[in-house]
């Protein structure tokens, strides 16, 4: 039976791998919207390729200049902007929608595909960073089932799969710790751009790969964790597994402990989502113990990785703060990858800003827009 999808941010990272796994199961997955921003040469690859309905293009003017460039046998409606955006969100063919776009722009569309009950097969973090309880009693509201895509949010889906929540004793998170794992603070004072974007076994975005070389990233994987199982911030590990290999585990209450294991290719989690319940055949590389030969484990050093502990901060604070630590991380990426701000003035400036924030509880979508715009007024004055 064919599944139809939506991808939003078909150019990235995931948007890629999800069309990788299309290519694999043509058959079984039809692409009804994708969506992009700068890369218009490869939005038009994929439409030729794959034909979609809608295409969204962020900025006008790259949408017109797409358009033009299109052959005039071709269909593919090409709109923009976050009304675009929010329109092949909700468009009605589609089943699933693979939220694959980077950061707070993905809050809007999300929210409107959840209220149609759309199935959302979730990897943009600030969804649930930002919005919590909030959107999980929205998806329980309009039944959209929410499925995560990340690998390690992924495994522990996969490990409670004949398992209750309720059982859980705790979440063991594992982090691959990143191109600095073992460096000391003195060190990091002076890493350059070229350093933090030189990840040892994952190929992403810059964005997500400077935030796995601050921790950052597995310290939002944390806060999504706690709202995608509902567990308590104490009840989660972080374990540093360079190896990236055990991609998380679940330890019940009675000392069983239950890993997910493969290798490191984003495919499998989101193959897994768009067929769930169901497991399809690929021709995925197999994992092989024999070959991998070690797997090891460290803890992970909340002292030189300030901005994993600033995620359990912000998550214990609650309300607001986790869009706040956000929000300003976002900020505070964008400055860094644009060379204006050193790698460890990521996690004191972000700490100095949470430090200023009063927090407030969320009940609207609004409570989270306002947050991330005082956290933009924020950072300006540093």
């Amino acid at each position: 039976m064919m599944k139809h999808i939506s991808i939003l941010g078909s150019t990235g990272s995931i948007g890629t791998q999800t069309l990788d796994v299309v290519r694999e199961h043509k058959e079984k997955l039809n692409v009804c919207a994708i969506t992009g921003n700068n890369n218009i040469d490869l939005l038009e690859k994929q439409i030729l390729e794959f034909s979609p309905e809608l295409c969204c293009v962020m900025k006008e003017e790259n949408a017109l200049k797409l358009k033009k460039r299109l052959p005039s046998n071709i269909k593919t409606e090409i709109i923009h902007g976050m009304n675009g955006l929010i329109e092949s969100a909700i468009y009605y063919k589609s089943e699933i929608i693979v939220t694959a776009i980077s950061g707070m722009i993905g809050l809007k569309p999300t929210v409107a595909a959840i209220k149609k009950s759309k199935t959302i097969a979730l990897a943009n973090k600030e969804t649930l960073v930002t919005g919590g309880k909030y959107i999980i009693n929205l998806a329980k509201k309009y039944n959209s089932q929410i499925l995560p895509i990340d690998s390690e949010h992924s495994a522990i889906f996969q490990c409670l799969m004949s398992n209750h929540k309720k059982t859980i004793n705790k979440i063991i998170l594992t982090a691959s710790g990143g191109p600095f794992r073992g460096r000391s603070i003195e060190y990091l004072k002076n890493v350059t751009l070229e350093d933090a974007l030189n990840h040892p076994n994952w190929s992403m975005g810059k964005k997500i790969t400077i935030d796995s070389a601050t921790l950052m990233n597995k310290g939002l994987e944390v806060i999504e964790a706690k709202y995608l199982f509902d567990v308590k911030p104490k009840q989660i590990e972080v374990v540093v597994h360079p190896q990236s290999i055990v991609h998380s585990g679940i330890e019940y209450w009675d000392h069983s402990t239950i890993t997910q294991l493969g290798m490191p290719d984003m495919k499998v989690p989101i193959q897994f989502a768009l067929f769930y319940p169901d497991r399809i055949k690929n021709s995925f590389k197999s994992l092989s113990l024999l070959e991998i030969g070690q797997l090891t484990f460290e803890k992970a050093n909340l002292e030189v990785f300030k901005c994993l502990r600033l995620a359990f901060d912000a998550l214990d604070i609650g309300g607001t703060m986790p869009t706040v630590l956000n929000a300003a991380n976002e900020a505070l990426v964008n400055l860094f990858l644009n060379r204006k701000i050193s790698f460890l003035d990521i996690g004191d400036i972000n700490e100095r800003i949470m430090q200023k924030h009063n927090p407030k509880k969320i009940e609207t979508i609004e409570t989270i827009l306002e947050a991330e715009e005082w956290t933009k007024r924020a950072i300006s004055s540093f």
